[in-house]
């Protein structure tokens, strides 16, 4: 350990250590800061005297640019001259200067920048569209444009240090003639250039010479006209339009007094065209234009054309017709003229006067004959004074009658037409014979008739027609309306579909009018068939006829019909109802009748057996027929149904010639089948096939003689199963063949064994359902045929039946 004197001092050495440095660190800072004094009070003085330099020097440029403005304002307040200048795009317009006062020009500023006050309207919107592009887009511009009073201005447009200046002089002397002139010159520019464009848009060739006739312009019409691109192409290559003759003649015939014009022919675009050319000479060249008149030419040789077959168009009409000038000389006479009056070819070649051909008509006793001839010639004569069309009659001595038209010309001249109405004369007469004859007829009819005009008035009706409806001939005299002979109808019969329809259907103003049928039965009990017949010319004709008879029996007809009908159901019904209920006791009879010939009940005697066998036959027999008819009444509601399956036909004539063993042995006759060895399948009803092909055989052997044989030949036509059964019996005469398929249809000779005739009704209702074809072939003494077709049911057919 340290001694206290020690660790005093070390204490001591310490504190004066700290001292010193804290010492020496404030007076390093102290000698720094007015280092820094000194040296900013250096730069400061040597500031203020660059400073001071700079602000005489200032003040020298300040007086100078002083001096240069008042002079520049001196100049600038010249009464020639007047400055418009905006300090930005929406700055208010600063005015320096006058101009004087003759020009126009208004002192205040306000009225000065209004320049359609005091310029023309071309120089004011001139300058204006200046100005705006010069302080829209910089674009500056020198204008020279006139006042109101015909002073000339120019216009000077800059840009000086982003402001834009407007500079109005006010010229004089020559300085004004020469912007006149300027003026003049932009005037006669856009005159020319509105000339040229107005001559470039039309559609007629234009074309400007030189003195030495080469091409110097042409308009757009020219230049298609020569196949030329662009008009500098044709004016450089020289295309010509008109031919070098027509170029010399032009050249040698035109004079500044004497224009040239004339209609030429050339070749434009591969075809020949007509033009109307006028050429005018002047002092530097000359000018021209060629009009198309191809046109005009074409029309004028239609017009002949026309004329000549207008001309032949006359000749051969069946119409007399004569023109005379307005000299009233014959100018134009077609062939039936001639044949109408006979008259010499030569004579009407001399164009004769129009009074003397009356006069040569006159002596030769073809014109009417009159009381006063002058006067009928003059009064003839007349329709060339006249301004209207003229008609007469001329009733010729040979019988003929003509009527005249005399139509006046309105640049003089008649044409005379003459029609020949012998014909129509004489079929007017008998058209009215025909109508008094008609009118005779329909009032004599049974049916009542009526007529009715578009207006819904009644043009005719016959005695039947009031008859029929009650009414009076005043009622339904001509010129009624159909409303007024609604009314009068109205107690006979009042019903929306009656007259009020009539009267819709004659007054419609459809364009195709429809027809309409129908019946009405009157209060009275008349019952009435109506027609409604459009007519020409918008009439409607009404017609009605009496079926009152005809209706009655026909009611009766079906309710006779009805009540057979209803019985026939009946009969089904019953029919149906006795089957069923017949089925059952003769199913119990059949069984029973099967158990006492079992030895197990008990032996029988002889008569016991035989009376059995006959109770078995008869319930068998029965119970067929009763099947039979419980079959038929099935296929007559509609319901039966065919349960079709694949069935091999091989094996079900076997099967068919196993049940008909019994039958067979009974009525003495055998059976031959002839068939292929391999029929192959059908698609039928096995049941009911089977039982069409028991049938049939059944049928044959009843009517087959004991000891004969039953002939059945088998065979396939595509998917078709045919057969035919023949046998040799007494066959059956044609009034039998056409009942043979009915019910209950019995041939009481010949047969084994007679029954309900009901076996070949049922085949046929059978084959019927499998869609198939049955017929007999037979006649007196030759035996009987039966031909069956059963055609293959498809598969769609097959599963229809199975849903």
């Amino acid at each position: 350990m340290l001694s206290p004197s020690l660790a005093r001092a070390e204490a001591v050495q310490s504190i004066v250590g700290d001292f010193n440095r804290v010492d020496v660190a404030g007076y390093a800072l102290l000698l720094g800061a007015l280092s820094a004094a000194l040296v900013s009070a250096g730069w400061l003085a040597r500031q203020r005297n660059r400073l001071e330099s700079e602000s005489r020097g200032l003040r020298s440029e300040l007086s100078v640019s002083q001096h240069k403005i008042s002079k520049y304002q001196a100049f600038i307040a010249d009464k020639n001259r007047r400055v418009v200048i905006w300090d930005g795009q929406n700055s208010k317009a600063e005015l320096l200067g006058q101009l004087p006062s003759e020009t126009g020009a208004p002192q205040n500023d306000g009225d000065f920048l209004a320049f359609g006050r005091w310029l023309t309207p071309g120089s004011a919107s001139e300058v204006e569209r200046a100005i705006e592009a010069l302080r829209s887009h910089a674009s500056t511009f020198d204008l020279v444009v006139e006042t109101s009073r015909g002073e000339v201005i120019e216009v000077q447009g800059r840009l000086y240090g982003g402001r834009a200046y407007a500079v109005f002089l006010a010229l004089n002397n020559l300085w004004a003639e020469l912007a006149e002139l300027k003026i003049e010159r932009n005037r006669l520019r856009n005159s020319i250039a509105s000339f040229e464009s107005l001559l470039d848009s039309i559609e007629q060739p234009v074309w400007q010479r030189d003195a030495e006739g080469r091409l110097t312009w042409v308009n757009h019409a020219y230049c298609e006209a020569v196949e030329a691109s662009s008009p500098n192409q044709a004016v450089q290559e020289g295309r010509e339009i008109l031919g070098t003759l027509t170029r010399e003649k032009i050249k040698a015939t035109t004079t500044p007094e004497s224009p040239f014009r004339d209609t030429v022919s050339t070749a434009v675009r591969g075809g020949r065209t007509f033009f109307e050319v006028v050429d005018v000479r002047g002092p530097a060249g000359s000018c021209g234009m060629a009009i198309d008149v191809s046109s005009a030419e074409t029309l004028r040789e239609e017009l002949v054309r026309t004329l000549k077959s207008h001309a032949e168009t006359l000749d051969h009409l069946a119409t007399p017709v004569a023109i005379f000038d307005a000299d009233r000389h014959l100018q134009f006479y077609n062939q039936a003229f001639v044949q109408l009056w006979g008259l010499e070819t030569s004579f009407l070649e001399s164009r004769p006067d129009h009074a003397e051909l009356l006069d040569r008509l006159r002596s030769a006793h073809k014109l009417p004959e009159q009381l006063s001839w002058k006067a009928w010639k003059e009064s003839c004569l007349s329709v060339y004074r006249a301004l209207e069309t003229q008609t007469d009659l001329w009733h010729l001595p040979n019988g003929q009658t003509l009527r005249v038209i005399a139509s006046a010309h309105p640049q003089g001249g008649v044409t005379w037409m003459f029609e020949n109405l012998t014909e129509q004369v004489s079929l007017e007469t008998r058209y009215n014979t025909l109508l008094q004859v008609q009118g005779e007829t329909i009032d004599h009819l049974s049916e009542g008739v009526a007529v009715f005009g578009p207006d819904g008035r009644i043009q005719l009706s016959n005695p039947a027609f009031r008859a029929l409806w009650g009414i009076t001939e005043a009622q339904a005299a001509v010129g009624t309306h159909i409303r007024l002979l609604e009314a009068a109808c109205k107690s006979s019969y009042d019903k929306a579909d009656g007259w009020k329809a009539f009267g819709k259907m004659i007054t419609s103003f459809e364009d195709e009018r429809p027809s309409s049928q129908g019946t009405l039965e009157l209060y009275s009990g008349l019952v009435l068939d109506y027609a409604v017949t459009p007519l020409p010319n918008a009439q409607t004709m009404l017609t009605f006829v009496n079926m009152t008879d005809s209706v009655r029996a026909e009611r009766a007809l079906k309710e006779k019909n009805e009540a057979l009908r209803k019985a026939d159901e009946l009969k089904n019904d019953f029919v149906q109802h006795v089957s069923y209920e017949l089925r059952s006791p003769l199913t119990n009879i059949i069984g029973f009748t099967d158990l006492l010939k079992t030895p197990a009940i008990g032996p029988l005697n002889e008569r016991q057996s035989e009376y059995v066998d006959h109770i078995s036959t008869s319930s068998s027999l029965l119970l067929t027929i009763v099947n039979d008819i419980l079959d038929l009444a099935t296929v007559d509601a509609g319901i039966m149904q065919l349960d079709y399956s694949e069935i091999d036909l091989s094996d079900l004539l076997d099967d068919v010639s196993m049940q008909m063993t019994d039958r067979l042995q009974e009525g003495g006759v055998t059976l031959e089948i002839s068939a292929p060895s391999q029929l192959g399948h059908i698609i039928a009803d096995r049941q009911r096939l089977k039982q069409i092909l028991i049938k049939i055989l059944t049928n044959a052997v009843n009517f087959a003689p004991e000891g004969t044989a039953v002939k059945m030949k088998c065979w396939r036509e595509g998917v078709d199963f045919v057969f035919s059964v023949t046998d040799r019996g007494r066959g059956m005469e044609a009034e039998m063949l056409s009942s043979a398929f009915d019910r209950f249809s019995t041939n009481p000779k010949g047969g084994k064994r007679s029954g309900p005739g009901l076996g070949l009704s049922i085949v046929r209702s059978f084959v019927n359902l499998h869609h198939g074809e049955v017929s007999i072939d037979s006649a007196p003494g030759q035996g009987t045929t039966v031909n069956c077709r059963i055609p293959s049911a498809s598969i769609p057919q097959v599963i229809a039946a199975a849903e």
